[in-house]
């Protein structure tokens, strides 16, 4: 038990982090087969089943991350957990991409859903900002920011499900997949309760590992000289975009590319939200106001990112740069930019 509980060596931190980063690999391919079943069974659709349940299932490292890293009086890494995740999973996009040869992921993807969680999520990561910036006050040792986080998720889902009838929608084109019910397999004839039985399985999978990745990375952080941030941003934030990651390619790979974008996006959604489950976890006072210049600038570059992403929704690129489209280009000079700028 001592060996949970007390702080991990460097040498063992790193071995677990390459675990946990392994068996989140070998789960995420999995989940991604579930979730288009599971998309087309209960007839969500991949845009909402991926964004909602989807999306909240490979948020759950993120979520035990940054809950246990507030819990363990470690505010900035809990912070730059939750915020670094965001920019890794946005960065996900472009891998995705890069698997799909058709065309422009973002052209066959483009969905009314789609760009609706995409102005989502902008809102939330706006909110986080203001929060940050608002008086330094809290009420039953929560701050107002994530009573307000939580609405407006809430309320966007309700938007989101609720737009049937939508005044704007896609241009339809060679390249457009669209979202329809795919014949199953044989491994997914089986009956309902137990794909999602394997689904939730997998979930607790993801739930260890976040758990795993946080004592490592505390580990990290205190083994050598690195900051709270980078190691919020570029380690925790890196393999906490994992499940987003290897689940759009696989997603993807299946032809399922609304799940595959609506799974990160989502996810990001989700991930502003474990910021609300790190200030209740915080004992200290207000999460939001233990963000330092770091977090702050790791925020506003997934702000930049979100943006875009939904750039290149809208504009809808057949052909671009390197053969992604140029947010793919500038997705990838923005993330690359934040974190040299956090390593100094």
């Amino acid at each position: 038990m001592l060996a949970l509980t007390d702080q991990w060596s460097l040498t063992w931190s790193v071995v677990a982090l390459l675990s946990a980063g392994a068996l989140t690999v070998l789960s995420s391919v999995r989940l991604a087969t579930l979730g288009d079943v599971l998309a087309d069974r209960t007839g969500w659709g991949e845009a909402v089943f991926g964004a909602v349940l989807f999306g909240l299932v490979t948020s759950l490292s993120g979520i035990v991350m940054t809950g246990v890293s507030a819990a363990d009086d470690q505010p900035q890494l809990a912070y730059g957990n939750a915020v670094g995740g965001i920019a890794a999973q946005t960065l996900a996009v472009v891998a995705a991409d890069a698997f799909y040869r058709r065309a422009n992921l973002e052209h066959a993807a483009a969905s009314l859903q789609n760009i609706l969680f995409g102005c989502l999520l902008t809102g939330l990561l706006g909110v986080t900002l203001m929060a940050t910036f608002s008086p330094d006050v809290t009420l039953l040792g929560v701050h107002p920011g994530s009573v307000v986080l939580v609405l407006l998720y809430a309320g966007g889902l309700r938007l989101i499900h609720s737009s049937e009838v939508p005044m704007w929608r896609a241009v339809r084109t060679q390249e457009t997949v669209p979202d329809v019910p795919q014949e199953e397999g044989r491994a997914e004839e089986r009956h309902g309760r137990l794909l999602w039985a394997e689904f939730l399985g997998i979930a607790l999978v993801v739930v260890v590992g976040g758990w795993v990745v946080t004592r490592s990375a505390e580990g990290v952080l205190s083994g050598t000289d690195l900051k709270p941030g980078l190691v919020g941003a570029g380690i925790m934030g890196v393999i906490n975009a994992l499940p987003e990651t290897v689940t759009a390619i696989a997603a993807v790979r299946r032809g399922a590319v609304t799940l595959a974008v609506a799974a990160i996006i989502g996810g990001n959604c989700l991930d502003v939200l474990n910021l609300v489950v790190g200030d209740l976890a915080y004992t200290q006072g207000s999460l939001f106001h233990s963000a330092g210049r770091d977090e702050l600038f790791l925020t506003s570059a997934a702000l930049v990112m979100t943006a875009v992403v939904l750039g290149g929704l809208l504009v809808r690129q057949r052909r671009g740069w390197f053969r992604l489209g140029f947010d793919g280009t500038v997705l990838v000079v923005i993330y690359a930019t934040t974190l040299v700028t956090l390593a100094f």
